[in-house]
């Protein structure tokens, strides 16, 4: 494992593997088959990625988006390691060009489409291969039990079988029930696999259910809050995605949309603009994002409830992948079950739709507790949490709130009966409200005792509570085109019998700092400063026709906004800063971050968190005082002083002499300045003959520790020469 653990430094920037990553990577490179069932955003790429490079052959990973394919391949390509896709998408030169490619064996990673698996041609090209591996990503795909059933993926199992050689099998999903779990090994055909299933909690998420009165409003409410966010809004039709999308775009806001009514080429254009930053906002039903790669969205909401907790955990999950902490919203409305009961009806069934009724009532029962929501989640996915409270869910932030809605509940009884139940919600709606139009006046409902007895309510409201004496069982919706409400027996106990009826609704409590939240901890970064490095990723991804997450994810620019890296060491420190990435970018965010430093007085003394390598300037010519590892902070720069003299024409003795400082302490100053990339000429102050030899001391001696150096070279060799010529040999080499 420890070539393993070298290639994630080098190609992803990472110090040690997350749960989970390291089990499934040993077993892979021991030959066996895994399976591993991992939430998104814990890293399940890295798991055959690295086996990848270390296996002798080829690895061909057989994924379902085409997205997905180039989204991986680019950053693939962007950190050095050889990958391809074979997909529709490429023209006939590009595909011969690649199979040329792939032959001459220029590619340690090739993604294919399943459905290219019923090709001849595609089986006789992998026999022609040494194909150490075969990964097959999204894998809960197999089953029908799963929440993306693909019949391609039954193929699957009959290529594997029909090569010369059986490769290594792995195969990965985000969310697996059980019995999907069991279709997933015998529909594959894995091999007594090795399989782990790590803890499906996402504590950089925040989970939240909200019933509002208008979810238009809060939509723009919380979009206006976070303005500079990426997110998805989720949206159970294609009518819902239309009306809101064109609301947005009305309202001036960056937004895109995604649904199978749009064509090809127009869903193809909106996520690369939502992928490549150029939209901030995705409305779209669940046939977007299954496997989308973008690292940075930082929210996503849904505007319906969805069908089932597997397909909610699976596509609020997309929020956060780079682990910094993200916001998942369900704006839950009772209208949304009637929705989903009828596309249930819609389907055919063997079971007379249990199963899909079961799972609704799940999702329902999620939305309705006043339990912690990430306990929930865990428990359905049969996980033992250790909390009872995670203080990182709306309800553990809530106090809930009993509400008698008896009276109301009434009212709507008593309407629906006046109407002789014969019609649907939005018509007895409109006669509680008070509406005035013809089809009211012309039924003679304007005349009703009911008739505007809910004036004070917004139709939203009414019709929520409508729902939620559906949801009690009160009143029953008849019919599939046109449904109408049709009270049950038990409605006689509220208008006969003064049954109470309660609701529960959610206040905002204040949780004390001193209680432990299951949550990821905030870095206490510079705002200014990550905006600009922001700004920078985004031109740089330009330039280069990659996404910008491709070039470094927000939680790197949030460490660099953190700790302030000015030279080539501590940015190698930076989660997700490899040496592919490094030589690429470095140079610029490290100007970057200099000339902000330098602009802003600010003294970098080092992380906080990690330990920090030995400074380039010795500390026994440095006057800093403080820890190492403290977070940086402004304050009066005593470097910048002594540069400002030196400009000025003052000698390094003059200085000293002037500020009351030793020489070395000068001599230190003015290092660092010319290592953080300032316009300082020290050639006039250094033995230039001396730069070969402390080069070669340097090759034998290495330069974390100067006085070696000065032990190695001559007697007349000063400290500022070592100095120096370190920081100059550390550009050249590194930069």
């Amino acid at each position: 494992m420890e070539n393993a653990q070298n290639l994630l430094k080098k190609y992803f920037g990472y110090e040690s593997f997350r749960p989970g990553q390291d089990q499934i990577i040993s077993h892979i490179l021991d030959g066996e088959d895994c399976l591993g069932i991992m939430p998104t955003g814990a890293g399940k790429s890295v798991c055959y990625q690295i086996p990848a490079m270390l296996l002798p052959g080829v690895t061909i990973v057989i994924s379902p988006l085409i997205s997905l394919m180039k989204d991986q391949v680019d950053g693939l390509n962007e950190i050095g390691i050889p990958a391809t896709y074979i997909n529709s998408t490429l023209t006939d030169s590009e595909y011969s060009q690649t199979i040329e490619n792939i032959l001459y064996n220029v590619y340690k990673i090739i993604y294919v489409a399943p459905e290219r698996l019923n090709s001849d041609t595609f089986i006789n090209l992998l026999n022609r291969l040494d194909v150490s591996m075969i990964t097959i990503d999204e894998a809960h795909c197999v089953s029908q039990w799963g929440h993306d059933f693909r019949p391609s993926y039954r193929e699957i199992a009959n290529v594997i079988l029909n090569l010369k050689k059986r490769p290594i099998v792995s195969a990965f999903t985000a969310t697996a029930t059980q019995i999907v779990k069991d279709d997933i090994i015998n529909l594959l055909h894995l091999s007594n696999p090795f399989t782990l299933t790590t803890g499906f909690d996402r504590k950089n998420l925040n989970f939240c259910v909200e019933i509002p009165e208008s979810k238009k409003d809060f939509i723009i409410d919380f979009i206006e809050k976070n303005s500079k966010d990426s997110g998805i809004i989720y949206c159970l039709t294609r009518k819902t995605v239309d009306n809101l999308y064109e609301g947005l775009l009305n309202l001036g806001y960056n937004v895109s949309k995604y649904h199978g009514g749009m064509s090809e080429n127009a869903r193809t254009k909106s996520q690369e603009d939502f992928t490549y930053d150029r939209t901030q906002i995705m409305v779209a039903t669940n046939a977007f994002g299954m496997g989308i790669d973008k690292s940075n969205i930082r929210y996503v909401i849904h505007y319906n409830m969805p069908k089932d907790l597997e397909s909610y955990y699976q596509e609020a999950g997309r929020a956060g992948r780079d682990g910094d902490n993200s916001k998942c919203i369900l704006l839950f409305s009772r209208a949304d079950i009637v929705t989903n009961k009828f596309l249930i009806e819609q389907t055919t069934s063997d079971s007379n739709h249990k199963i899909e009724y079961d799972k609704l009532n799940d999702i329902i029962d999620y939305c309705n507790t006043d339990k912690c929501l990430r306990k929930y989640i865990l428990e359905y996915f049969d996980e033992t949490p250790t909390f009872d409270d995670c203080n990182n869910c709306s309800n553990c932030l809530s106090e809930i709130e009993t509400t008698d809605i008896t009276l109301d509940s009434k009212k709507i009884l008593s309407c629906i009966k006046r109407m002789n139940e014969r019609f649907g919600s939005g018509l007895v709606t409109d006669v509680l409200k008070g509406s005035k139009s013809a089809k009211i006046k012309s039924f003679g409902f304007d005349n009703l005792s009911t008739y505007g007895i809910m004036s004070e309510y917004t139709k939203d409201t009414i019709k929520d509570l409508i729902y939620f004496l559906i949801t009690e069982g009160y009143i029953k919706c008849v019919g599939d085109k046109y449904p109408i409400l049709v009270l049950d027996n038990s409605a006689n106990d509220i208008l006969f019998k003064d049954k109470q009826v309660l609701i529960k609704r959610k206040i905002e409590k204040i949780i004390p700092k001193n209680v432990a939240t299951n949550s990821k901890e905030e870095l206490d970064y510079d705002n200014n400063l990550f905006e600009i490095l922001r700004s920078l990723r985004k031109e740089i991804a330009e330039i280069n026709g990659i996404p910008p997450f491709i070039v470094f994810t927000d939680v790197s620019l949030k460490e660099m906004s953190t700790y302030f890296p000015t030279n080539v060491e501590n940015m190698l420190e930076i989660s997700g800063v490899g040496v592919n990435k490094l030589e690429k970018y470095g140079n610029i965010f490290i100007e970057t971050i200099n000339k902000y430093v330098v602009e802003n007085n600010i003294e970098v003394q080092g992380r906080k968190v990690k330990n920090s390598k030995d400074s380039l300037v010795s500390d026994s010519i440095s006057d800093d005082t403080e820890s190492k590892n403290a977070p940086a902070k402004v304050k009066e720069d005593t470097r910048v002083v002594s540069y400002n003299l030196y400009k000025d024409g003052n000698s390094i003795d003059e200085i000293s002499k002037v500020r009351g400082l030793k020489r070395q302490t000068i001599e230190g100053h003015l290092v660092k300045c010319y290592e953080l990339g300032m316009d300082v000429d020290l050639e006039k102050d250094i033995h230039v003959e001396f730069e070969g030899i402390i080069f070669d001391a340097i090759d034998n001696l290495g330069f974390d520790k100067l006085r070696p150096l000065k032990d190695f070279l001559p007697s007349d060799v000063s400290y500022l020469d070592i100095n120096y010529f370190v920081v100059k040999y550390k550009k050249n080499r590194l930069l």
